[in-house]
């Protein structure tokens, strides 16, 4: 910090629907912050503590420290903290504990849990108003090479941000619809992906108000255009060696894998809650566009919930499962719980994993998907909290706090949005009725 002129230490921590907290230090308090936390009003913060039980600790992770580039002039950093109550003990509300808890259950089962997601986002003109429409920042396609057009300077911008701050991105494009950008992030373990990705929205946001447009994560903020997914690329390893990998198998998957995925497709229904946690998050996956409805599995199947790559099939350290029901608005701490806790009752059951989807299952019709046994996901957060209301995994991954919290929240939002008028109801019937 000394080096660096640091000013300012930012301490970041998640609420449990994933928005992030931060307060900041002088440099002088960080000793005393590594040896003591910093105190603060757990019932300010969503989903952390009633007001009779406030006081909750910040402990910073040292591990995490790093230089935000764009706070120009005045030295400033941050770093993760794990949250505990006064006694020392870990907090039943934070979700980087859940994450962890979840994590070293895998780890006393052999395996380290990896992640890559791939990360969708809009860039909009900012001269969005309430009640008005959205204004995409380009009217560009998929991959398409925009000469130094807007979104193609952002990129570059906030990519080189990310790197500054140690994370690595694979790669980056223009996706299918207007102001649509993809960034992916180059693999890492779940717990340091999920502190990558809350970087992430954060340095896309600073980056794009620097430049006085808007970004946005929200699941689907066009009715016409595709909604923002977050496929994660999930896998397995045994030390050093890739648990989802076997040579002799004509997919490459070993029995591990075929039983993660059998997990995966089972508590489909009942985790979905967590990884499309919004009310919006149920218009992007009820409208195609390479977000899946259906629960099914498939080798270079798009249309699938679940698809196994075959970019290179006999690379052991590339084979890997990906879940692309996540959009990019979820807490990534419950979320990547929630995967890697279903996957691993997959594997401690031997859940038989069930015919491949070779087909588009959107062409198929109803009476052909129920003749190949293939269900759908729920189709509004109202259906997907009463899946995760008859859920034990999602209670025992989650923890009491956490569950009974997000439930009683998510059906606070479904019963207010439920109350709203909306535009297609005033177009559709105010002429006729």
């Amino acid at each position: 910090m000394e080096e660096r002129d640091i000013r300012f230490v930012r301490l970041w921590f998640t609420d449990v629907l994933g928005s992030l907290k931060s307060v900041a230090i002088a440099p002088a308090e960080v000793e005393g912050a590594f040896a003591e936390g910093v105190g603060f009003d757990g019932s300010a913060i969503e989903g952390y503590a009633r007001v009779y039980e406030a006081d909750m600790v910040a402990h910073p992770d040292p591990a995490t420290f790093q230089v935000l580039p764009w706070r120009s002039g005045t030295g400033t950093a941050r770093m993760f903290c794990d949250i505990t109550n006064p006694d020392g003990t870990a907090s039943a509300a934070d979700p980087r504990h859940v994450l962890k808890r979840t994590m070293a259950r895998a780890a006393d089962m052999g395996f380290t849990y990896y992640v890559h997601p791939e990360i969708e986002f809009y860039l909009l003109k900012d001269e969005h108003h309430p009640g008005e429409s959205p204004v995409p920042l380009d009217n560009g396609g998929y991959f398409d090479h925009t000469t130094l057009g807007a979104g193609t300077d952002f990129r570059r911008d906030a990519i080189n941000v990310l790197e500054q701050m140690g994370i690595s991105v694979e790669f980056s494009h223009h996706e299918a619809a207007p102001g649509q950008h993809e960034i992916d992030l180059r693999y890492a373990d779940a717990l340091t992906m999920a502190d990558n990705i809350m970087t992430f929205r954060v340095v896309i946001r600073e980056i794009a108000s620097l430049k006085r447009i808007k970004a946005t994560f929200m699941p689907k903020p066009f009715t016409n255009h595709a909604g923002s997914g977050m496929h994660s690329h999930v896998s397995l390893f045994e030390g050093d060696t890739n648990a989802f990998y076997d040579a002799a198998d004509e997919f490459r998957m070993s029995a591990i894998a075929k039983h993660f995925v059998a997990g995966l497709l089972y508590h489909a229904p009942e985790i979905t809650a967590v990884t499309n946690q919004w009310v919006n998050s149920y218009r992007r996956l009820s409208g195609g566009a390479e977000a899946p409805n259906y629960i099914c599995w498939g080798r270079n199947n798009r249309s699938a919930l679940v698809r196994i790559p075959m970019y290179k099939p006999d690379k052991a350290s590339s084979a890997r499962a990906e879940l692309r029901s996540i959009d990019a608005a979820a807490n990534p701490y419950l979320a990547f719980s929630l995967v890697l806790a279903a996957g691993l009752d997959g594997i401690e059951k031997e859940l038989p994993l069930p015919e491949e989807a070779s087909d588009d299952v959107w062409q198929l019709s109803a009476r052909e998907r129920h003749a190949l046994g293939i269900k759908r996901l729920p189709q509004s957060l109202d259906a997907a909290i009463r899946c995760m209301e008859e859920s034990e995994l999602v209670a025992e991954t989650l923890g009491e706090h956490v569950y009974d919290f997000f439930l009683r929240n998510k059906r606070a939002e479904f019963e207010e949005y439920n109350r709203q008028v909306s535009q297609f109801e005033l177009d559709r019937y105010l002429p006729h009725l």
